[in-house]
């Protein structure tokens, strides 16, 4: 039986983020404007730490570096996923992300981004931003050109248990009042399209326009999912998505039940409730990785869980 790996999240203080990752959370947070917690990353801008165990102190990027075996032997340069909870006190910007080949050519060899995300919370008659109406192009350089924003935003009802996934071309953006968690590729590349001419240390903040009109798909087509759940004795396993890059679903349990792992590793992050594994306990805002062989684990409580691996 290996350990598993408990990680110390990274936060992120943003224009536009809150406290609810303290109030929601229990995290220590470092002021009432922080955004994101990187719960799961090995990314430079933000190297998770590990909690305890064998491993305790070490950064999740060294783990990959140099004990492959925990992971199965994936492939690649860098951990592949990144997952965070993003806390939206007002509006993110409106923005893009490019796909593998153009943010190689583009952002000195970065992977691109892919991304999904599950509604953890957000206020009642809540709006998200997936999508534009620009029929090509041309009408969206001319619609950008002319700040036509409210015409060319497409803006969607949200509410709590929503899942999208954003891929690569797709306008988007968490309007205020939502908090989700968002499973991605381990990139931090994004393109500002529009930010609501909001200042930031007295100077509006950098656009890209020229590379979000590069990389944003006309005409805008809604990417489906898969949602399917599967009932067992005592919990629902809910299918979210699964893709190139990651597959992620939801692990709802009330009681005692046995999961089989048979994936390379496992990203696991509590989201509700509370109980344990094998064993041990585990809370709301937990997340932790479960190594390749680790086996059969038996989560036991009341508790809700997003699941992920490549």
């Amino acid at each position: 039986m290996k350990d598993i790996i408990f990680l110390e999240p990274v936060f992120k203080e943003m224009i536009w983020g809150g406290n609810r990752l303290k109030t929601d959370f229990g995290y220590d947070i470092p002021s009432d404007n922080t955004g994101e917690c990187w719960a799961v990353s090995a990314h430079a801008n933000g190297d998770c730490t590990i909690r305890s165990g064998k491993f305790k102190g070490e950064k999740l990027s060294g783990l990959w570096k140099d004990h492959r075996e925990l992971f199965g032997g994936a492939d690649g340069d860098t951990f592949p996923l990144l997952v965070k909870i993003i806390d939206a006190k007002t509006d993110l910007s409106i923005q893009v992300h490019p796909n593998d080949e153009y943010a190689s050519q583009h952002e000195k060899g970065s992977l691109g981004k892919t991304e999904c995300w599950y509604v953890l919370d957000c206020e009642a008659g809540g709006k998200i931003v997936i999508g534009h109406n620009a029929k090509d192009k041309e009408e969206l350089k001319t619609m950008i050109a002319d700040h036509r924003w409210n015409e060319l935003i497409r803006v969607l009802p949200v509410k709590k248990g929503d899942f999208f996934q954003i891929e690569p071309g797709t306008v988007h953006a968490i309007k205020g009042g939502t908090v989700i968690l968002e499973t991605q590729q381990n990139s931090d590349i994004t393109y500002r399209l529009y930010d609501y001419d909001r200042l930031s240390g007295g100077k509006p903040r950098e656009l890209h326009i020229d590379k979000s009109i590069d990389v944003i798909r006309c005409p805008h087509a809604d990417k489906g999912t898969d949602r399917q759940e599967i009932k067992l004795e005592h919990a629902v396993v809910e299918k979210l998505i699964t893709c190139q890059y990651y597959s992620v679903k939801k692990l709802s349990v009330d009681g005692k039940q046995v999961f089989k792992q048979s994936e390379p590793f496992t990203i696991l992050s509590v989201i509700e409730g509370e109980g344990s594994i094998d064993g041990e306990k585990i809370v709301k805002g937990d997340h932790f990785i479960l190594p390749a062989g680790y086996g059969d684990y038996c989560l036991e409580g009341s508790i809700q869980l997003i699941a992920s691996h490549i």
